[in-house]
């Protein structure tokens, strides 16, 4: 069976980090077990001025991680529903909405079940084999307009922002996996 082709969100694909106005700092990520990474991230306001400079330092974090695809706020100490993706780079890829921050997202379909191995900046030393939707959509809001944008998502992209959705969620891949069965030593380290 083929693949339908995902439409791409147009304010999403042409969302750059220049929009924001602000150049990132880049954080230190923080690692599991501190506490952040599992408690449920607030809501926030996109336009306020510290989502804004948030949603920037995640970029620029993100870009100079090393294999990164994307990266929440509570991976950087802060337990807010924020989140950036870029997987263009990824050789597992099929579509993509190129670089994009969102707030506030939630899920709101899916479908199509597939398992695949994830791994994560703030677990460096594992990594998961891990079920989920490999098409979803997700509504969340562009942070300094606020707008609220709806992104239809197949496979890895799909993946990324489910990852990420979680740990706003205050939950980590290792909470998703079947057992200690499918929880692997990294062989390639961040």
């Amino acid at each position: 069976m083929s693949e339908t082709p995902t439409a791409v969100n147009p304010t999403v694909a042409a969302w750059s980090e220049a929009d924001l106005g602000v150049d990132g700092t880049v954080l230190e990520v923080v690692r599991a077990p501190a506490t952040v990474l599992s408690s449920v991230g607030a809501e926030v306001d996109p336009t306020d001025p510290a989502t804004v400079r948030l949603a920037a330092d995640l970029v620029a974090t993100m870009r100079v991680s090393p294999g990164c695809v994307g990266l929440a706020a509570p991976q950087v100490g802060v337990g807010a529903k924020v989140f950036c993706v870029d997987v263009s780079e990824h050789p597992k890829t099929r579509d993509h909405h190129g670089t994009f921050v969102l707030c506030n997202a939630v899920v709101v379909s899916s479908s199509r079940n597939e398992k695949a191995r994830e791994g994560c900046m703030s677990v460096p030393d594992l990594t998961g084999d891990v079920k989920r939707p490999s098409r979803i959509v997700v509504r969340g809001q562009v942070p300094g307009t606020g707008e609220e944008v709806e992104v239809v998502a197949n496979a890895f992209e799909a993946r990324a922002l489910q990852h990420e959705i979680d740990h706003c969620e205050g939950l980590l891949f290792l909470d998703r996996v079947a057992g200690a069965h499918a929880i692997y030593q990294r062989k390639t380290y961040l």
